[in-house]
């Protein structure tokens, strides 16, 4: 059962729930939270990799840092996604949820309707998250679009667990993202006993 703006608000109010910098009320609906933009975007470079192996059997072709690049937008700076494109953007707020709430991230209705994918695949946030949420846009669409820093870009919902997990996210020792601050690219290499 996802929490209710009131509950929303409660947990805001005592802290089980963090959201760094504080949203204003005009950004809560009635059972998530509005999320926006930031200004870091990783990109894919035009690199002569044959393949990435996503099973990470040959160290040869595994994902490094260095196929994908970091773009930082200026405020007034549109960052533009092209038709089939992929790339990785950041919210501007921090989140920090507890051990025993999940997040369910979605991408905005009124985007989608112009072909905008805010998450690939990744839309849970798992309880003991603590960071900045990593987007993974895809442009379904025919035409270019603008993405511009700031504005509203996806919504945040949350679901108390039965109990609190026993494998809160910061805890892990897999947890390969922890405490992100910007977009980080894919550590699927980083996967044990595949």
């Amino acid at each position: 059962m996802k929490l209710s703006d009131v509950d929303i608000e409660k947990c805001l109010a005592s802290g089980r729930i963090s959201i760094e910098p504080p949203i204003p009320v005009e950004r809560l609906g009635s059972m998530s939270v509005d999320l926006t933009l930031g200004r870091e975007f990783r990109i894919f470079r035009h690199v002569s990799l044959p393949f990435i192996d996503v099973g990470g059997r040959d160290n040869l072709y595994q994902m490094s840092d260095n196929a994908m690049e970091c773009i930082i937008q200026d405020d007034d700076t549109p960052f533009y996604l092209h038709p089939g494109e992929l790339a990785l953007g950041v919210t501007e707020e921090k989140i920090f949820l507890p051990d025993d709430i999940v997040g369910w991230l979605d991408g905005r209705s009124s985007l989608g309707r112009l072909g905008l994918l805010v998450h690939v695949t990744a839309h849970t946030i798992d309880p003991g998250w603590r960071g900045r949420i990593t987007l993974e846009f895809v442009n379904i669409g025919p035409i270019p679009l603008a993405l511009r820093v700031g504005m509203r870009i996806c919504a945040l919902s949350f679901e108390p667990l039965s109990s609190p997990t026993s494998r809160p996210y910061y805890r892990r020792d897999d947890a390969k993202y922890a405490g992100q601050d910007g977009p980080l690219a894919s550590k699927i290499h980083h996967d044990r006993g595949e």
